[in-house]
This record gives structure tokens, sequence and C-alpha cells, in this order.
């Protein structure tokens, strides 16, 4: 009888629990995994528009993908602000108002003109390969970039000594040099 007692028990209770598989991925593990997808977006946005305006990148830590929901959420937010700070920092070049002055006398920003020359700015392909290489590759030639990506390129070439002088009629007309 204590065998069959035995054995009844046993099979009562692998029974059961055959019945109970393993759970699939609960809301808390895709949501672990979404966290992590948006963190590694925002990351990558914030990077891209430091990289545009020439800044240092924000140091990330392996420990952003430890830990639980909350701590995930608020890295997440973190990050979120991070790439909105990027964004409207990079939306404001130093000196938009004479790229835009000399954008006018140039031509529209996403014109290819067939003389060599691209954008709103009329860069010629040295001149992008030089002061705008990442964009050149990713994106192609001038025409191609947003008027920000182009005003960031002028601004490197800006920086770097250069000043208005590439646009000398132009800048003249604006009034810059």
């Amino acid at each position: 009888m204590r065998r069959y007692l035995l054995l009844l028990l046993i099979v009562v209770v692998t029974g059961a629990s055959a019945g109970l598989e393993a759970p699939p991925p609960g809301k808390a593990t895709g949501t672990a995994f979404v966290l992590l997808d948006q963190i590694d977006g925002y990351r990558k946005e914030t990077w891209r528009w430091q990289a545009l305006m020439g800044a240092r990148r924000t140091p990330s830590q392996r420990t952003e993908r430890a830990g639980g929901l909350a701590y995930r959420k608020w890295v997440r937010s973190l990050w979120r602000g991070r790439a909105l700070h990027a964004r409207g920092q990079a939306a404001r070049p130093p000196h938009r108002s004479a790229w835009q002055c000399l954008q006018r006398y140039e031509a529209p920003w996403h014109a290819a003109t067939g003389n060599g020359y691209y954008g709103g700015l009329q860069m010629d392909i040295g001149f992008q390969a030089r002061y705008g290489v990442g964009l050149l590759r990713s994106k192609g030639t001038a025409d191609r970039w947003t008027s920000v990506e182009q005003m960031w390129v002028a601004e490197r070439a800006f920086r770097s000594g250069r000043g208005f002088y590439p646009w000398p009629n132009t800048a003249r007309a604006c009034g810059l040099i």
C-alpha cells in the first residue's frame, strides 16, 4: 500500500509539473530587451550628433546594461535626455546666420549643379573629404546632407583657420570678409 501511495504521489507530482512548462518570456523579459534597444538607440543618436559637432563623446559604462527594470528605465531616460540635448546643440551651429547668408547666394541646400560643387554651400569633393569624411562615406555628396550637417562641416573648416575664405565672393556679399 505504501508503494502504491508513493507511486501515486510521484505520478501526481510529475504529471502536475509536466503541465507546468517553463513560462514563455514574460513582459519583464521583453521589456528588458526593449529597454536595452532604446538605450542603445539613444546612445548612438547622442554620439552621432556629438561626432557631427566635433564634440567629445559622452562616456558609457558597462553597468548600463545591468540591473533591474527600474535602473534600465532610469538609464534610458538619461540617454534620451542626452540625445535631446545633443540634437538641440547641433541644431544651432555657432555661425548659423552666416552659413544661411552664404547659402542664399550659393544654391539650394540639396543642389547638385553638375559643376563639381554640391549642397547649399557649394562644397567640392576635396572640401567634403577633408572636413566631412564621415558624412561623405555614409551619405554621399553634400547635396544629400541636411542643412545642419552642411553647416557643421563648414564650421569645421572655419575652425581649422580657413574662416569664410572658401566662399570669397559670397562672404564679401554677406559682409563676412
